[in-house]
């Protein structure tokens, strides 16, 4: 119990080594069982933050949103909206934990929510749009046969108000391996 408390690391520390671990699994080249198994461990972990960044993509432009109302009404120049973050802590089965994507996507991912949250995109655009991303991450650089579903939250919650209509639209995405 002690030794926990003691050898915590700190939040850059651990950064370092989510970026280090994304990295050791995208330079990867053998097809083991062990590699597999990282590959998987990791699409896992990509989904969680790709998911995570795109609802901050979209709280975040909600606050932006009223900051920049306020400042206005006040003659006042708005603040920038703030950036995505490369790092996003998600639940693991080692409890929380940093997981690194390289700021290409998270821009990606954290611009479609900002859309979806100002309506510029529809929910079934925004959940081909991710997972456009995610194919590209899943094939790409994970090297996986099949890519991870991203937004499974939106594509449940479009489901239940539509009948199976998500469903196609997943067959679809899944069979074309988009880039994006």
């Amino acid at each position: 119990m002690f030794s926990n408390l003691f050898n915590r690391s700190s939040p850059q520390e651990d950064m370092k080594r989510a970026k280090a671990a994304y990295e050791k699994v995208v330079s990867l080249t053998v097809d083991t069982r062990e590699a597999r198994s990282m590959r998987l461990g990791m699409s896992l972990l990509c989904r969680a933050h790709l998911d995570k960044t795109f609802i901050a993509g979209a709280e975040k432009t909600a606050d932006w949103q009223q900051i920049s109302a306020f400042a206005a009404a006040k003659g006042e120049t708005p603040p920038e909206m703030p950036p995505a973050s490369r790092f996003q802590k998600v639940k693991s089965g080692k409890g929380e934990v940093y997981v690194y994507l390289p700021e290409q996507y998270v821009n990606q991912a954290f611009s479609l929510g900002g859309r979806y949250q100002t309506m510029q995109i529809t929910a079934e655009q925004a959940v081909e749009a991710m997972q456009s991303i995610a194919n590209h991450i899943s094939n790409y650089e994970l090297g996986l046969d099949k890519p991870f579903q991203a937004l499974a939250f939106l594509r449940a919650e479009l489901s239940a108000d539509s009948g199976d209509e998500m469903g196609e639209l997943d067959d679809d995405l899944e069979e074309s391996g988009e880039e994006p």
